[in-house]
């Protein structure tokens, strides 16, 4: 099913998000360009997961009508 792969994709994103946060902590002095970077990331990664919720279940999921 396509909204698994899409999910899928988006705990990946979720993943690098945290691996940046912690490379944040480790590098002083990039820190706030990782962790600006990390929450584009997550931001995205949450995108992914609206998208599937909203237009890929219902397409294959419930009838929108009987809802």
């Amino acid at each position: 099913m396509p909204s698994n792969a899409i999910l899928y994709e988006a705990q990946q994103l979720y993943n690098v998000s945290d691996r940046l946060d912690s490379l944040a902590d480790q590098h002083p002095l990039v820190s706030e360009a990782l962790l600006t970077i990390s929450g584009s990331v997550r931001s995205t990664a949450t995108v992914l997961e609206v998208l599937v919720a909203t237009k890929v279940i219902p397409l294959g999921g419930l009838d929108p009508a009987s809802a």
